[in-house]
């Protein structure tokens, strides 16, 4: 009886939810704990008809270009934090950064996501510069911007310059939690600031949260999907939580791929044209780990661009797939894997389709 009333309960509040795309955050918490293998299906078939109902069975390639690893910060769960002593620093040089374009722009991408540790090398007047040189050289390309907290100011600067997206994961959408994953010189109420400061300025924004990340409970998970919802971002990007061996986080059991799938499928309800990821850490938890979320409901990759001898360097987590893949191996081998499920990677600047 009591396997009937969760499932009777789950499909109610799924059917509010493909109604209204919004729940109580009681209702998320309940969809969370009393989730099935039969309902998970379930809910994961309505994601993808949903998503191929938007964008049919395309898939969208980003170009990701990892450029430093030198980082301000200590989080306590990223591999690349600043009193990490055992990771090989590096930087890319403006020319090593359009070099990586230049390839990815013959290897069919039409977004380069420029990604990095908060490094202060790279100020405002640089990345500004780097920006415009892409964007001048490839005026049919997005370009994506992950690089953390700055001020209103440098957001401004970097958008006149070309940067139109920026990805920004916020990580928890509770305080306390927060707290927990982050030493006291970072703050939950600034790390929203720059989020909401982002949209203000025009960007289309990315939010996101790691899944099984340590001291997280299905209250929190729940926060995370109604800031979704009342936020609206345009990209959503989560993944499984993965230790890494040199931070203090790292006895903590890594995140699930079935939650992690679970809730990709949740969020598709929530926001129907979001641009969905079936991120690296995906693939890395499981080898059809990227497979399973398109199957349920991404619908963006990100292949690397980095230059090879780097990418070994770049690691927020442990045994981080796809490290000494050229870019044209990274890319042939996603449209293989895309095409055995049957969909196609596109070259598409892969903007999202307001519904």
């Amino acid at each position: 009886m009591k396997n009937i009333t969760s499932r009777e309960g789950i499909i109610q509040r799924i059917q509010k939810l493909e109604k209204e795309h919004a729940l109580a955050i009681e209702d998320y918490e309940y969809l969370i704990e009393n989730r099935t293998p039969e309902t998970d299906d379930w809910i994961r078939h309505k994601a993808v008809q949903i998503t191929r109902s938007i964008y049919g069975r395309d898939i969208y390639v980003r170009g990701l270009i990892e450029f430093t690893n030198i980082c301000r910060n200590n989080c306590y769960y990223c591999g690349i934090r600043k009193d990490n002593p055992h990771v090989r620093r590096y930087r890319l040089s403006q020319e090593e950064i359009l070099s990586s374009c230049k390839t990815g722009h013959a290897l069919g991408f039409r977004t380069f996501v420029l990604q990095g540790g908060e490094d202060a090398y790279f100020t405002d007047d640089r990345l500004c510069a780097i920006v415009s040189e892409i964007h001048e050289r490839y005026p049919d390309c997005a370009i994506t911007l992950s690089v953390g907290e700055r001020s209103a100011e440098s957001y401004r600067r970097l958008y006149e310059a070309g940067a139109e997206r920026y990805l920004l994961r916020h990580e928890t959408a509770d305080a306390d939690h927060y707290r927990l994953l982050h030493p006291s010189t970072m703050s939950f109420a600034h790390r929203m600031d720059c989020i909401r400061t982002l949209r203000d300025i025009g960007y289309a924004v990315g939010i996101g949260m790691m899944i099984g990340a340590p001291y997280q409970t299905a209250r929190h998970l729940a926060e995370d999907l109604k800031f979704i919802e009342t936020f609206q971002p345009e990209m959503c990007g989560i993944g499984p939580f993965i230790p890494h061996g040199q931070t203090p986080l790292k006895d903590f059991p890594a995140g699930s791929v079935d939650l992690t799938c679970y809730l990709l499928a949740l969020i598709r309800l929530i926001c129907p044209d979001v641009l969905l990821p079936a991120t690296t850490a995906l693939g890395t938890m499981d080898p059809k780990g990227r497979e399973k979320g398109v199957l349920s409901g991404a619908n963006v990759v990100m292949p690397n661009l980095s230059p090879t001898e780097v990418r070994k360097d770049y690691q927020l987590y442990d045994n981080k797939i796809c490290t000494g893949e050229e870019s044209a191996q990274c890319r042939g081998c996603l449209e293989r894997r895309m095409l055995s499920i049957g969909y196609q990677v596109v070259t598409d600047r892969g903007d999202k389709k307001n519904i």
